[in-house]
């Protein structure tokens, strides 16, 4: 059973939406998009600090609907979000310890998206290191220690990240040595997310409730991306623009985490809207010419604002 309740409405406006997306775009196949839309109803329980337990915040599932939710996609740069958990899962364990150069990395493994800085955080999360190919045994424990952010997600016995695997690096070029044999010749062993693991991981961040109240803010801090033209145009890497943020009014606040390869682009977002439910949107997109459009995911998440519940109460 999902984490949220499949609702009749959102899978009616929704469906509109898709509907709209592939007459815009007719070169988008059905099977090159995927999306997850989560509704919160009041009382609004995101974005509040952290003032429900975990126990009471799982106890009110959300409305929701999804299109291909569960289908199993190459996450790109998105599963940095899931880098972040873990970091600060390991942080508030004491598994590894806090230190200038890691909140360096985390800031810009989010903020700036970089891989550099990603390749860094794995390593201190798994104690591997890339390099040349290691022989079978030595290699075989490396693998193990490579794992070890997949059983942690694992351990949370969430059916929605069962079939997700978080245990490589995001690259430029591509892997070399003892990572190129890792991933494996046909790319078997890549990163794999759904956009329904996706909206759960980012679910429980907007909470208060991913490893602490505020371990959650933290992270939410370093999502936070702002809407200001100004800003936008001198960051050409701001991941709003060609994304969910890129559909929004620049009245709206957006804490989000994208991807994009030459294959894909996919975005994972929380939204505020005034007037309006807040709500979390994950969309995945495939294919060379999704790749390269900045056009397709604004597009739906344009459409997903003004189907967004009215706030009467507010």
């Amino acid at each position: 059973m999902a984490f949220y309740q499949h609702d009749s409405q959102l899978a009616a406006q929704a469906q509109t939406v898709l509907d709209q997306t592939w007459a815009k775009f007719p070169w988008l196949a059905r099977n090159q998009l995927a999306l997850t839309w989560l509704v919160y109803d009041p009382p609004f329980l995101t974005n509040t600090g952290g003032a429900l337990t975990a126990a009471e915040f799982w106890k009110h599932p959300v409305r929701g609907f999804d299109y291909r939710g569960v289908e199993p996609i190459y996450p790109a740069s998105v599963v940095k979000l899931f880098y972040l958990v873990a970091s600060h899962e390991w942080l508030e364990k004491g598994m590894i310890q806090p230190s200038r150069e890691l909140n360096r990395a985390l800031q810009d493994m989010i903020v700036d998206s970089s891989n550099d800085a990603t390749a860094y955080v794995v390593d201190v999360l798994t104690g591997t290191t890339g390099g040349p190919e290691l022989p079978s045994a030595p290699f075989e424990t490396w693998k193990v220690q490579r794992n070890i952010v997949n059983r942690y997600f694992q351990g949370l016995n969430w059916v929605e990240l069962e079939s997700i695997n978080v245990n490589q690096k995001t690259w430029g070029d591509g892997p070399y040595g003892r990572e190129d044999e890792f991933v494996g010749k046909n790319r078997e062993n890549r990163n794999i997310l759904t956009t329904d693991a996706t909206a759960r991981l980012l679910h429980s961040i907007v909470g208060g409730v991913a490893v602490t109240p505020g371990r959650s803010q933290a992270m939410m801090e370093l999502t936070y991306r702002s809407l200001d033209p100004e800003l936008l145009e001198s960051d050409p890497e701001n991941q709003v623009v060609g994304f969910i943020g890129g559909g929004l009014p620049v009245n709206a606040q957006v804490w989000s985490k994208a991807g994009w390869t030459s294959t894909v682009r996919h975005d994972a977002a929380y939204v505020e809207l005034p007037g309006k439910h807040p709500y979390l949107l994950v969309v995945f997109t495939e294919g060379k010419q999704a790749s390269i459009s900045e056009e397709v995911i604004p597009f739906v998440s344009a459409k997903i604002a003004e189907a967004a519940p009215l706030n009467l109460a507010g």
